[in-house]
């Protein structure tokens, strides 16, 4: 693990879509988060316990199994994980969705496909680099 990747935050993503998964995590991981993925809620909830210090949960509404607000359900219930932030991402959300991700204080809902430029855009007002990441050096060619 490289200097940058060890100093930003770790994201669990969850989607039942792996390529959209395995997508995401490569474009976050050029960010320098260090990403951790999940194919349903089950798989969620075992990489939580697996690594305590994930501080965002990026989750699909529409899974096979169980759905993304079971997950946020899941998450508020738990006392050491209530105020985990969660970014919510659909292709088709309804009111009854919206409404109920309002009630879980859900942090944003992303459309898919993913507009990658405006999420990297909230990750970096929710996490900002350090000062000192920002001014380093380019390494000597």
């Amino acid at each position: 693990m490289n200097a940058v990747a060890a100093s930003r935050q770790q994201i669990l993503l969850v989607d039942d879509e792996e390529d959209a998964l395995v997508e995401l995590a490569e474009s976050l991981e050029n960010e320098g988060f260090v990403c951790f993925c999940a194919t349903s809620v089950t798989f969620a909830l075992q990489e939580l316990t697996l690594h305590p210090d994930i501080a965002l949960v990026i989750t699909d509404l529409r899974m096979p199994e169980e759905s993304g607000i079971s997950l946020i359900k899941r998450l508020r219930e738990h006392t050491s994980r209530q105020h985990l932030p969660v970014i919510v991402m659909s292709g088709h959300a309804e009111m009854d969705d919206v409404s109920d991700m309002l009630r879980l204080q859900v942090l944003d809902l992303f459309r898919k496909p993913i507009y990658l430029t405006r999420l990297i855009e909230t990750l970096e007002t929710l996490f900002p680099r350090r000062r000192e990441q920002m001014n380093t050096p380019l390494r000597h060619r």
